[in-house]
């Protein structure tokens, strides 16, 4: 995305990007980057946190408006929760690691059910 960016930027199209990987969209050089510490994945926010995610992109149309120097960077105020989430986020313990087989397990079934739909012609 970060050199869609660029791309854009050199032919007139204002951009910013809502990142997590910050390292790597700064060095990209994006023009303008809205920040979230928060696991890749999950840049505009938690999942169904719906005011939290209005919030995230309303600052992205913040800078959008206001930036006034190039590789501008606004780093959000939000937290991924109380815990340190790099130490914590998708870890597989002993303790987990059955309740993640059978997430896995639905997903997959899911999916599963969804291709069998959509090659019987039930699916768009």
């Amino acid at each position: 995305m970060s050199l869609v960016s660029r791309h854009l930027e050199a032919n007139g199209m204002p951009t910013v990007v809502i990142g997590s990987a910050r390292d790597i969209v700064e060095e990209c050089g994006v023009a303008r980057f809205v920040y979230t510490d928060f696991p890749l994945g999950n840049p505009c926010g938690k999942p169904w946190d719906a005011d939290m995610q209005r919030a995230i992109v309303g600052m992205a149309f913040d800078l959008l408006e206001s930036a006034r120097f190039p590789r501008t960077t606004v780093q959000t105020p939000f937290t991924w929760g109380d815990e340190d989430w790099r130490a914590s986020y998708s870890r597989v313990t002993a303790e987990n690691l059955a309740e993640l087989r059978a997430a896995g397990d639905r997903r997959r079934a899911a999916q599963a059910a969804v291709r069998r739909q959509h090659e019987a012609g039930g699916g768009d």
